[in-house]
Parts: structure tokens; C-alpha cells; sequence
């Protein structure tokens, strides 16, 4: 009886077993079906794990590299300003002479014959006019007596005056013969550098050809002309008048040189004037600024006529946006696009495509003016794996090597 019943309860656990291990079966897949429906999307979708950049609303300085010259401060042409033959040249060429410094000696013996005679004659004239004005004197008491006529003292008053004439004539023929004089010597009319000279002693200068004989250059401070685009220049003016770009600590003054090779000029510069007039030919704008530039052992590290880059502050955007070049592709029309995280209408993570606006690059990265905004997340690693926009992602920090990966810089 016992043993029957024993029997019967061993068939029941014996069932039992198999029945608690087909269940344990059927939670554990369970459980790796929810798993790998946590690593898909709606639908089955894979999830793509990409790296973000979260964009942000931030003050930046906009900077424009523009092309220019560089111009002498003061340019002086000496030019010969009488006639005469070249006795000596008082300078080294390339050396630097001071304002008023004598460079040329032109014969000046004609000059000081000149002088002489025209000293003669207003000897001569001053002579005549003391004989005028006593013989007026004398008929002067003599008309009141009636012993000449007023015809007579007329004519003696009119001899007088005609002779004082003489006299202003003469001192001024003087004073010319003096400046002729003067001009035989040849001074720098500026301080500065001068070049070859353009005649030798011995030749033979004219006035009224204004014969070039040196040219003298102010190297210190120098020009820089620039060239600035039309539209460029309004879209500037436009945007510091509607505050959209902010002066900066030192104004919108400041200006920084670049030489040919690109080699930073050390001494900051500053911005002369904005010429009102487009020129027709390229719809330019003409800016001028000045830097320092003093020599160095004789030497100076700027010279006229040199190609150099001029780096202008246009001002601050107070609420830049700047996109990773990492996270900017462009489509088939040649715009710029990127992806960016979204959300589906379940609320899941998905890549949205946006067309975007940039205005220039600033370093690494894209100044953007439209298309995205600030607090939205830029996809800037495992781009390749973004097939499609609505595709579902998983978004993690960039540069958190996500698998097949880029670490953005």
C-alpha cells in the first residue's frame, strides 16, 4: 500500500521537472528577445550609436583677411626748380636725410649776377624816386606863389609816384633774384629715405620741365591700402548700426598685417579712413591703414610696394553658432548640410538632414547662420553609418569612441 503510493508520487515530480525547465527556457528567451528589441527601434530598425556635439549660443570675434598694398606715408619728388648745370650731388644714395638737408648744387653764378643787377636797379630806382619827391617838394611851395603853372606840380607829383613805383618794382625784382638764388641749392623737403638719384654732376636741369632729380620716402609710419568689396563694406555698416555685430575692447580700429608668406607683421596697426566712392571697374572699395614701422639697424621690415594681407575686426556676434567642419557635408547642389538628433513621433532618437547657412570658417569649424540653432545636437562621428534621414540613433558625447568612430578634435 505504501509502496504504491510512493510510486505515484515520484510519476508526479517526474512531470514536474520537465514542465519547470521548459518555463525557465521560455523566460530566458524572453528576456533576450526584450534585450535585442532594446538595441532596435520601432519596426526593428538597428539603433545606431553616434557622436554629438551640442550646439551653443557663444561671442565671437569676426576677423576678415583682405588684400593690400603698402604705400610711403609722404612721398617727395625733388624736382629742379631753376635752370642750371649740376655741380654737386651732397647725399648717399638709399641713406635717410632730414628735412632741410642739402642735396643738390646747381651753378648759382647766373643767379648771383642776377641778383646784383636787380640790387643795381633798385639802387638806381630809389635814387630816382629821392629826386622825385624833392623836386615835388619844391613845387609845391612854388605852385602857392603862382611862380609855375599846376600843370608843372602835377607832372612833378606823378614823376614822384612813378618813381616810388620803380622802387617796389626793384625790391621785388630782388626778393625774385634771391629766391632764384635760393633754389640753387636743392634741400629734402621731408625727413625719410631716398632712392638713386636720377642725375649725375654735370647735367643739365631745366625749371620749366621740372626735371626729377631724387625721390625721398616716409617709411615710418607706412600705408597699407586695401581693397574691400562693395557689399561687403554696407553689409558691414548695416550690421554695427543694427548691433548685430559689437564693437570690440579697442574699437573697430584695429587692423593686424600679414606679409606675402604669411608671416604675422608684430606691430598692430589701425584703420585711417573708408573711401566713399566704389570704384566702377571691380565694385571695390579703397581702405587705408597705417602701422608703425620704425627700422632696425638701418633696416626697415616693410617697404613700399609690397603684396600683404590686412586682418580687420568687423566686430563681436554676441550669439554665434558654430558647427564642427567634422559634421558638414555637402549634397548634390553643392549645399552645405549636416544631421542632426530629432525626435520621430514616438518619441524615439532619429537623424533629421538640415541645409545650412555658413557665413565663413572660424578654425575647425563653420560659423552658421541658419539651418540649425543653439541646444540641438550635431551627429559628428559614425556619420558613415547614417544611411538616411529618420534613421534611429543612440546620441553619446562625441570623442567617447564609439565603435567604428572618429574622435572629433
Amino acid at each position: 500500500m505504501n509502496t504504491s503510493k510512493n510510486h505515484r508520487r515520484g510519476a508526479a515530480a517526474f512531470r514536474v521537472i520537465p514542465m519547470i525547465a521548459t518555463a525557465a527556457a521560455l523566460a530566458a528567451f524572453a528576456g533576450g528577445c526584450s534585450k535585442k528589441a532594446a538595441q532596435q527601434g520601432q519596426g526593428g530598425a538597428p539603433v545606431t550609436e553616434v557622436g554629438v556635439v551640442t550646439l551653443k549660443a557663444e561671442p565671437v570675434t569676426l576677423t576678415k583677411k583682405l588684400p593690400g598694398r603698402t604705400v610711403a606715408y609722404r612721398v617727395a619728388e625733388v624736382r629742379a626748380r631753376v635752370n642750371g648745370i649740376v655741380q654737386k650731388r651732397l647725399f648717399e644714395e638709399g641713406a635717410t636725410v632730414r628735412e632741410g638737408q642739402q642735396l643738390y648744387q646747381i651753378d648759382d653764378a647766373p643767379y648771383i649776377a642776377a641778383l646784383e643787377s636787380a640790387k643795381a636797379a633798385l639802387a638806381r630806382a630809389e635814387a630816382s624816386l629821392s629826386f622825385a619827391r624833392a623836386q615835388a617838394g619844391r613845387y609845391e611851395s612854388l605852385v602857392k606863389t603862382n611862380s609855375i603853372s599846376r600843370q608843372e606840380y602835377d607832372n612833378a607829383q606823378a614823376q614822384a609816384k612813378a618813381a616810388a613805383a620803380d622802387v617796389e618794382a626793384g625790391k621785388a625784382a630782388v626778393t625774385n633774384a634771391q629766391i632764384n638764388l635760393g633754389y640753387t641749392k636743392v634741400y629734402a623737403p621731408i625727413s625719410g629715405r631716398i632712392g638713386k638719384s636720377e642725375v649725375t654732376e654735370g647735367a643739365y636741369v631745366q625749371a620749366g620741365a621740372a626735371t626729377l632729380l631724387a625721390v625721398v620716402q616716409q617709411l615710418d609710419p607706412l600705408y597699407v591700402d586695401i581693397v574691400q568689396p562693395a557689399g561687403q563694406v554696407l553689409k558691414l555698416a548695416q550690421d554695427r548700426s543694427s548691433g548685430k555685430l559689437l564693437p570690440p575692447e579697442g574699437g573697430f580700429g584695429a587692423a593686424t598685417l600679414y606679409t606675402a608668406d604669411g608671416q604675422r607683421y608684430d606691430r598692430p596697426g589701425k584703420l585711417q579712413f573708408t573711401d566713399v566712392t566704389v570704384q566702377q571697374s571691380t565694385s571695390s572699395v579703397f581702405v587705408r591703414a597705417e602701422f608703425p614701422n620704425p627700422p632696425e639697424n638701418g633696416v626697415y621690415a616693410l617697404l613700399p610696394g609690397l603684396f600683404v594681407r590686412a586682418e580687420i575686426i568687423e566686430g563681436i556676434s554676441p550669439d554665434a553658432v558654430l558647427v564642427p567642419q567634422q559634421g558638414v557635408t555637402r549634397n548634390a547642389k553643392g549645399q552645405p548640410t549636416t544631421y542632426v538628433v530629432g525626435k520621430n513621433d514616438k518619441g524615439q532618437d532619429v537623424t533629421e538632414l538640415r541645409v545650412l547657412t555658413v557665413d565663413r570658417t572660424i578654425g575647425d569649424k563653420w560659423l552658421v547662420t541658419s539651418g540649425v540653432k543653439a541646444g540641438e545636437q550635431v551627429i559628428v562621428e559614425n556619420l558613415l553609418r547614417i544611411r538616411q534621414p529618420g534613421q534611429p540613433v543612440k546620441p553619446v558625447p562625441a570623442g567617447q569612441n564609439s565603435p567604428g568612430s572618429l574622435p572629433i578634435k
